[in-house]
């Protein structure tokens, strides 16, 4: 899996400041190969290195780690079994599991986002394959770094006092305009298009897959009558793994989309890990194209290619929604469909796990809303069903 490499939030220059990451791996060769890549990053360290799922638990009060990087596969007590108790210990841990990419492995990770864990991050089979194992550092660090540093936020905002409400804030600025900052206002929200849309395109990353299973359950109309396409970063066995997931929260049909296949209404097709998925025209109908080529935004599958060959296919009748990840994936594509005539809705900042994507979409000024999650699903059914506004 490769995510969008974004800007990272500013070193941490103090010691006390650095993301405490604790390294739990039964490899002494894993361990020992992340504790290095997070000892090179001025704004984290190491807070310990264990073998265990049963160490990191007895010792988590003592080291005092921000997140935890946790393998899955270790004696004594597992990842799965020690998540639970860890997050028991320190409620606001953050957690990544670290798996190989086996179907079992799969499998277990997605349990373990139910459970808790933040997110997950597969290990390559080989620490001797260059590429895999500089995608691998990437993608850690990155995860480590953005999870992290949002966890701190958050817990810094539950320790301050409560913020008076927006308008209160901007009336403070308004009276005292010396003293107070000047408010910063939002982007402007772009209207809807006039357009009806006849697709969904979704777009999601870091907490993609939490959000998915959330959305696709409340949007049953919209799927009966309308193809649903969705690019997540995801490498693949994860994506069939996920794509199950997907059929059971929609109670509809949903697949790894195949290369050549005829794009239907009430179905549900996610891009396979490690291929982008375009859309062509065929004649009068629409197909799926596989794309076996680089990533687009250090990303494969991405979204961009998702949205910007739809255009071609659907012109302005594409409704497309941007949820939680890292990094600016879709704003460029959303852009386009913008320019032909196309809806874009994002997902807002509060209930984002990262609000990396979406927030460059916002940021960008193509959005028609930024919703909370659990408001997006009741828009596109309104939006779908005729609603213009």
């Amino acid at each position: 899996m490769s995510v969008a490499l974004t800007k990272s939030p500013p070193p941490i220059s103090t010691r006390q400041d650095k993301l405490r990451v604790m390294v739990v791996d039964d490899s002494v060769v894993i361990r020992g190969m992340i504790s290095r890549w997070i000892g090179a990053e001025p704004d984290m360290e190491v807070s310990a290195s264990l073998r265990t799922g049963l160490d990191a638990v007895n010792q988590i009060e003592r080291v005092k780690p921000d997140v935890a990087v946790l393998d899955i596969e270790m004696p004594e007590l597992d990842g799965i079994s020690a998540l639970p108790q860890l997050l028991a210990k320190k409620r606001d841990l953050v957690i990544i599991m670290a798996s190989t990419l086996t179907r079992r492995n799969a499998e277990i990770s997605f349990k373990a986002l139910s459970l808790g864990a933040a997110d997950y991050i597969p290990k390559p089979e080989s620490t001797r394959e260059a590429t895999a194992a500089e995608t691998f550092h990437h993608d850690l660090i990155q995860k480590i770094r953005h999870l992290g540093a949002r966890a701190r936020r958050r817990a810094s905002h539950l320790a301050s006092p409560a913020l008076a409400p927006t308008s209160e804030r901007v009336r403070e600025v308004s009276v005292h305009p010396v003293a107070a900052p000047v408010a910063q206002l939002p982007p402007a929200r772009r209207p809807f298009s006039m357009l009806a849309p006849r697709v969904l395109l979704i777009g999601s990353s870091t907490g993609g897959p939490q959000a998915l299973m959330a959305l696709v359950a409340d949007i049953g109309p919209v799927i009966d009558r309308f193809p649903v396409l969705i690019t997540q970063h995801m490498p693949p066995t994860f994506t069939t793994i996920l794509a199950e997931h997907l059929a059971r929260a929609s109670r509809r049909p949903a697949h790894e989309a195949v290369d050549g296949e005829v794009v239907k209404p009430g179905r549900i097709y996610l891009a396979p890990g490690g291929r982008h998925m375009r859309v062509v025209r065929h004649g009068a109908e629409s197909v799926i194209a596989l794309d076996d080529g680089p990533p687009v935004n250090f990303c494969k599958p991405a979204v961009d290619p998702l949205f910007n060959s739809a255009i071609d296919v659907w012109q302005g009748g594409i409704m497309s929604v941007i949820l939680t990840g890292m990094g600016s994936d879709g704003m460029r594509g959303g852009k386009d469909i913008v320019a032909a005539g196309g809806s874009v809705i994002a997902q807002d900042e509060a209930t984002s796990v990262v609000w990396g994507m979406p927030g460059a979409a916002a940021n960008a000024g193509i959005c028609a809303a930024v919703l909370p999650l659990n408001q997006i699903a009741p828009k596109l059914v309104r939006l779908f069903s005729g609603d213009r506004s």
